[in-house]
């Protein structure tokens, strides 16, 4: 209970600071920053019971560059359901982004997942491609992209934003991707993500350093 307290009060807060520094630009108010660094934990949550999250990441060397993405479904008590691998050539950081929250919910649909809770460092990039109907996605993926957002009509689909420190799995997989030459998937655990997991699984938290 008292970490339950513990993480909506940060949260709290976290809400707070983003909409006073968000009037006071309004208003053309100059802030100073402070320079103290303080140490925040980042703690991986499981979704609801009949709900399965998401956590989705790319890596790329390059705008554009090669680059690859990952993603991985688990469930209420944190067990890993299924995870993917997919290089995409050479590609934006843009594209990649997309093209990983698009596999995420393409595996989804095509399984009859329909309540799932996507989460990303990237929501920006989700937001755009579909909600906003004015976003510049390339002619490339446009058609994806409009058959991805009629998948969505028909699924419970919600979108949060972790830190990098948080989605380590996501990473890890989407490191990995680089090296393949196609899409790749396991119903299993694998070795190069257990401890990771396993970390998430018990809810220990990771650590990012920030200004105070």
């Amino acid at each position: 209970m008292a970490m339950n307290q513990a993480r909506f009060h940060n949260n709290h807060i976290d809400r707070k600071s983003v909409r006073d520094f968000t009037i006071l630009k309004k208003f053309n108010v100059s802030t100073h920053h402070s320079t103290n660094t303080v140490i925040k934990g980042v703690l991986w949550q499981p979704p609801l019971i009949n709900w399965l999250k998401c956590n989705i990441d790319g890596a790329a060397k390059g705008n554009p560059g090669l680059a690859s993405c990952g993603g991985i479904f688990r469930n209420h008590v944190a067990d890993m359901i299924y995870c993917f691998v997919e290089p995409l050539g050479t590609a934006s950081t843009f594209q990649a982004e997309l093209c990983r929250a698009m596999r995420a919910i393409e595996v989804a649909y095509s399984r009859n997942w329909k309540n799932i809770w996507l989460e990303t460092d990237s929501v920006l990039v989700v937001f755009l491609a579909f909600k906003n109907l004015n976003s510049n996605v390339t002619w490339n993926l446009r058609n994806r992209r409009n058959n991805v957002k009629l998948l969505l009509r028909q699924m419970n689909c919600i979108v949060s934003h972790i830190f990098r420190k948080g989605n380590q799995v996501a990473d890890t997989l989407a490191n990995f991707g680089s090296s393949l030459s196609s899409l790749a998937s396991w119903h299993f655990v694998s070795d190069f993500v257990k401890d990771s997991l396993v970390k998430n699984k018990l809810g220990i938290p990771s650590f990012r350093i920030c200004n105070s």
